[in-house]
């Protein structure tokens, strides 16, 4: 008996429930047809509601549990977006468009790209206080499209310069994050951000007079864009691909010089006496180095300045480390392939062996009859590795060159039919003097070694004498001497005292020269490298393109035996490894032509022949 109470009280009480809610919905109707319904009313009310709501967009404090319960009971009686919402969000509208204009002209970028912020926060907390939840996305797209959307180009021609320029990361990212919200805002900002790197670019490469700040600069640059797209704009990948777009455009506008000072900028970093950074520095410095290095087109003038940089240091043992050198090395081949390097591969196994030859050589001597008073160390260059050099006659003393002729004996009877040739301008020396401060040792290049000899025999001897006893070319000899009597140790006193070497000058040696080392590296001057040099080096790099050209239409033309020029040039492109005009192409044709490698049609002169 007491289940069945249960069930009947329970059935009352949900009748109860019912009653209720009749009486409810049939108020709320009553409520909403002769009340809220009338238009003076709903107008009244409405107008207060907007009213409040625009005092608080301006600072005010208002009573937001009334609006709450205001809006509430219009969303109750089913009038809230008819009513309320569309007047709302016109006028939204009509009050952002407003502010949008006036605030752009008056504040820069970054107080204004807060503002919109602060006002997006500020309409979503009244979203979360009072107004109907869906309200919340018209309402954040009206705001985003008056603020945002109609001023996205005015925004970036304003301020994106300045911001990357001072690097605002705090502005940039909420810039970002602002302009993903609006339609169109990415895109727009990547094209912007493309332009300013290769705009910002662009005066880097083709300012000469900066030339000596490049690479750095480069790689200031890039470290700096870098961390903008991963802390600003969130590694998006679009924005990083822009990036590396603008940076091959700009760095190739200036063809060889960006790659010349890159290669000049590695020895600067490889060279012996580089106390700037430790092994693990010196190795992120030289993977910074490689990104650069990918986009440039012409890698060929890369490898001519890297290669006779590289000369020099492992020549004169100037390398800072060997590690680094070959991880240098394995850089550049994993990024070029093995023929890029194959040469430079080449000078280190030079080296090496030149190291096992002279161990031997050591041990030849030990076993002549007449010891020579000189420690000969003699690098075995292959030619076809290393950089080509001018061959210099120059008058040795007798001592030195009997020396030279035991070692080509010793070296020919190991390896017959090979041909030694001697190259002067790449020797050095350490020379034992003495002074009235006592016992040095100087460190000079062979051409400084030849005049300091002279002073065993004579006391005082002018530019003519010394050019007649030595052989050295005039220009050569002029910075030799000049490094000698000119510059920070100076060995030779010059009579008249200046700092350019003339025909009628007079040196002797300085006895009462001093200095706090014991051994004293003596500038070397000609192993600097002049302008023409670079010039030369350069013209070079350019006559070994002609080559090569003319090895890939060859090497295409006997492949497929007749071919149109246009079929023919568009295959060159896809071959050739550095960039090319396509009037050079065409004078190279023509000069295959002319040389019978290939022929014109006769009928169709537009297309080739292959002559076998």
């Amino acid at each position: 008996s007491s289940q069945i109470c249960c069930g009947a009280l329970g059935r009352q009480y949900i009748s109860l429930i019912c009653i209720h809610m009749r009486y409810r919905d049939t108020g709320l109707e009553l409520f909403r047809t002769h009340i809220v319904n009338d238009s003076a009313v709903q107008k009244r009310t409405v107008d207060g509601i907007l009213e409040q709501i625009e005092l608080e967009r301006t600072g005010e404090t208002v009573d937001r549990s009334l609006l709450r319960s205001l809006l509430g009971m219009l969303s109750d009686l089913q009038v809230y977006k008819d009513s309320f919402e569309e007047r709302f969000l016109i006028e939204t509208n009509r009050l952002y468009a407003a502010e949008g204009q006036l605030l752009m002209q008056e504040r820069d970028v970054p107080e204004y790209l807060h503002h919109v912020a602060r006002r997006l926060e500020e309409e979503n907390d009244r979203i979360m206080s009072y107004l109907d939840q869906s309200t919340q996305k018209p309402l954040i797209s009206c705001v985003e499209k008056q603020l945002l959307g109609e001023h996205m180009t005015a925004i970036l021609q304003k301020g994106l310069s300045t911001l990357l320029d001072e690097n605002r990361v705090t502005e940039l990212a909420l810039l970002y994050q602002l302009f993903s919200k609006v339609k169109g805002g990415l895109p727009t900002l990547l094209q912007f951000w493309r332009d300013y790197i290769k705009s910002f670019g662009g005066k880097i490469v083709c300012t000469p007079e900066k030339d000596k700040d490049m690479v750095q600069d480069l790689l200031d640059f890039k470290d700096k864009m870098d961390n903008v797209a991963q802390s600003c704009f969130t590694r998006n990948e679009g924005f990083i691909n822009a990036m590396k777009e603008a940076f091959e455009t700009f760095i190739n506008k200036r063809p060889n010089k960006p790659a010349e000072l890159i290669a000049k900028y590695v020895d600067s970093k490889l060279r012996a006496g580089n106390k700037e950074a430790t092994e693990e520095e010196l190795e992120r410095i030289l993977d910074k180095i490689m990104i650069i290095f990918r986009f440039i087109h012409g890698k060929d003038v890369f490898e001519a300045f890297y290669k006779k940089d590289l000369a020099k240091r492992l020549l004169v043992g100037k390398s800072a480390s060997v590690d680094a050198e070959k991880s240098m090395l394995s850089k550049l081949k994993h990024e070029c392939g093995a023929a890029f390097t194959s040469k430079l591969e080449g000078m280190f196994k030079d080296m090496e062996l030149s190291k096992d030859i002279m161990i031997q050589f050591k041990q030849y001597m030990q076993n002549q009859s007449e010891p020579s008073n000189i420690e000969l160390t003699v690098n075995i260059l292959t030619m076809g590795y290393w950089p080509s050099y001018t061959p210099m006659e120059v008058h040795l003393p007798l001592e030195m060159v009997k020396l030279q002729e035991v070692f080509k004996l010793f070296y020919l009877g190991k390896h017959s039919g090979r041909k030694l040739q001697w190259q002067p301008t790449l020797g050095h020396a350490v020379l034992k003097a003495e002074f009235k401060e006592g016992k040095k040792e100087l460190q000079v290049s062979l051409f400084q070694t030849l005049v300091l000899l002279m002073f065993n025999e004579g006391e005082e001897f002018s530019v003519e004498d010394i050019r007649t006893a030595t052989g050295i070319e005039e220009g050569e000899l002029r910075r030799t001497l000049q490094s000698l009597a000119c510059g920070k140790a100076r060995v030779l006193n010059k009579n008249p005292r200046g700092k350019d070497v003339e025909d009628g000058d007079r040196f002797n040696f300085n006895n009462d020269f001093k200095h706090k080392l014991f051994r004293i590296k003596i500038n070397q001057i000609q192993m600097k490298e002049t302008v023409e040099e670079q010039v030369s080096t350069t013209e070079r790099v350019f006559q070994d393109r002609q080559y090569q050209i003319d090895a890939a239409v060859v090497r295409i033309m006997k492949m497929r035996k007749t071919l149109s020029h246009n079929l023919l040039v568009s295959e060159l492109y896809n071959q050739l490894k550095f960039p090319v005009k396509p009037g050079d192409l065409k004078k190279r044709i023509e000069s295959l032509i002319d040389r019978d490698y290939m022929e014109r049609d006769k009928e169709t002169p537009n297309q080739y022949h292959y002559v076998a």
